[in-house]
C-alpha cells in the first residue's frame, strides 16, 4: 500500500504515487511532488480526501486527475481512450489503401492541417458536434481567404467518413456528424456554374492551338464532355470504332503520379457516344500516338512538336489552355468549362436530361437540372408550341370570342 500501508510512495525524485480503490478496480495516480517528509504527509491528506469523496458519491476522477488515462476510461467506458490526433493518423493510414490518391491528397490537408491542430488534443469519445459547428462558423478568422461552403462540405465530409468508421470499430458510441451539415449563406459564385463557349469560341479555341494535337485535344473535349483527368487517361483501345463509343473506365490525377486510378465513382465508369466532331478529332490524332507504346490517345506535344509523352497532369493543360484563349482572343473561363459546354449543347439540341447525366457521368439528373437547366427552356425558340397546338385551342378561342363580346358591348 505504499508508506507504512497509508496507499503513499515516492515514484521518483519528482512525483508522488497515490493508490487508492474506486468502482472495484485498483487505482494508482501520480502527484508532481518530490517525495519529501512534508510532501508525503500532503499526499496522505490528499488521498483521504479522495476516499471521503469516494464513499459519498462525489468523486469526479476526470476533475482530480484530468490528465489520467484512468480518468478518461472512466469517464468514456466501453470507449477508446486515445486522442483524435492518433485517431486520424491511423485512420488515415488506412483510409490511404481505399481511397484515389486524389481523395487522400485531399484528405491528408484537411487532417493535419485543418483538424488535427484544432482537435488532436481532445480525447476521442470528447468531440462533440457543437465543437465542430462552433469551429466552422469561425474558421475563416485562421485563413488568408474566406472558406466556401464547398470546401466546408469537404471537411465535414472527411471527418464524418473518420467517425463513422470509429463507430463501426466500436471505438465510440455514435457519429457526432452523422445527419447533420454546416453550411453557410453565401451568393453563388460566378466560376462554380455553366458558362459555356458558343459555336465561334470554340472554333477560335480550336483554330488558334498552337499545335495540331492540343487542338485535337480541344475540340474532344468540348464533343465529349470528359473531366481533364478522364482525358489524359483515355487509351485507344477505350474508343470502339464500331459502336461508336468511348469507354471511360479511368481517370488520371496530379496525386496519382503517373498511375491511371478507377473513377470515383460508379456512375463515372461509363460509354461516352463517339459523335462526328470527337471523332474527326480523334481521326486527326491518329497521326501522332496511334502506334506509341504508352496506348494513351492525348500526348503533351511540348514545343516546337516534340512529344513528351501522355499528359503529367490537367495543371499542363491549363497551361495549354490559357495560351490557346489568349492566343484566340476568346474570353477566360477555366478547362471544366469545356464540360460544361458539352452538357449545354446537349440539352440545347433537346437531348433528354436522363441521357446527358449518363454520358457526363452523374448517377441521377439532378446536377443536370440545377447547373444547365437555364438552357433548356432557351435552347429552341419555338419551344412551347406543340403544347400551345395541342392544348390552348380552347383558351384562345374563349379568349377571341371574351373579346368579341367586349367589343360588342
Amino acid at each position: 500500500m505504499g508508506r507504512d500501508g497509508r496507499g503513499v510512495k515516492p515514484a521518483s525524485k519528482s512525483s508522488i504515487e497515490i493508490s487508492f480503490i474506486y468502482e472495484g478496480k485498483r487505482c494508482r495516480e501520480r502527484i508532481p511532488l518530490p517525495p519529501t517528509a512534508a510532501n508525503l504527509k500532503k499526499a496522505e491528506n490528499h488521498r483521504s480526501a479522495i476516499l471521503y469523496e469516494i464513499s459519498r458519491g462525489t468523486f469526479d476522477y476526470a476533475q482530480v486527475f484530468p490528465n489520467s488515462k484512468r480518468a478518461a476510461e472512466m469517464a468514456f467506458p466501453g470507449q477508446s481512450v486515445e486522442t483524435v490526433a492518433i485517431y486520424l493518423e491511423r485512420w488515415l493510414t488506412i483510409k490511404k489503401t481505399q481511397i484515389a490518391a486524389s481523395t487522400y491528397r485531399d484528405y491528408h490537408g484537411i487532417v493535419f492541417n485543418l483538424l488535427i491542430p484544432r482537435f488532436g488534443k481532445k480525447r476521442l469519445p470528447e468531440l462533440r458536434r457543437v465543437d465542430v459547428k462552433e469551429w466552422l462558423a469561425t474558421i475563416d478568422d485562421q485563413q488568408t481567404e474566406k472558406i466556401s461552403n464547398k470546401r466546408l462540405a469537404n471537411i465535414q465530409s472527411c471527418l464524418r467518413s473518420a467517425l463513422r468508421d470509429a463507430v463501426d470499430d466500436e471505438l465510440i458510441q455514435s457519429n457526432p456528424l452523422a445527419d447533420f451539415t454546416f453550411e453557410r449563406n453565401e451568393p453563388p459564385r460566378d466560376h462554380d456554374h455553366a458558362d459555356p463557349f458558343d459555336a465561334e469560341e470554340q472554333a477560335k479555341i480550336v483554330a488558334n492551338a498552337r499545335e495540331p494535337q492540343i487542338a485535337n485535344l480541344f475540340q474532344f473535349a468540348f464533343w465529349t464532355g470528359l473531366r481533364t483527368s478522364e482525358l489524359i487517361a483515355l487509351n485507344w483501345d477505350d474508343i470502339d470504332w464500331h459502336r461508336g463509343t468511348i469507354r471511360v473506365r479511368k481517370a488520371l490525377t496530379r496525386a496519382a503520379k503517373g498511375n491511371p486510378e478507377t473513377t470515383k465513382t460508379v456512375a463515372g465508369r461509363r460509354e461516352v457516344k463517339l459523335l462526328e466532331p470527337a471523332r474527326a478529332a480523334l481521326i486527326a490524332q491518329k497521326q501522332f500516338t496511334l502506334l506509341k507504346d504508352d496506348g494513351a490517345v492525348f500526348h503533351n506535344p511540348g514545343w516546337r512538336g516534340r512529344l513528351s509523352g501522355r499528359w503529367k497532369g490537367d495543371d499542363q493543360i491549363w497551361e495549354a489552355w490559357k495560351t490557346t484563349l489568349k492566343r484566340a482572343k476568346v474570353r477566360y473561363r477555366n478547362p471544366y468549362q469545356t464540360r460544361h459546354t458539352y452538357a449545354s449543347m446537349m440539352l440545347s439540341a433537346g437531348e433528354r436530361e436522363l441521357w446527358v447525366a449518363n454520358q457526363m457521368g452523374h448517377a441521377d439528373t439532378t446536377s443536370i437540372k440545377r447547373n444547365y437547366g437555364r438552357w433548356m427552356p432557351t435552347a429552341d425558340p419555338e419551344a412551347g408550341g406543340k403544347a400551345v397546338a395541342k392544348f390552348g385551342g380552347s383558351t384562345q378561342a374563349e379568349s377571341c370570342h371574351s373579346g368579341s363580346k367586349t367589343a360588342e358591348m
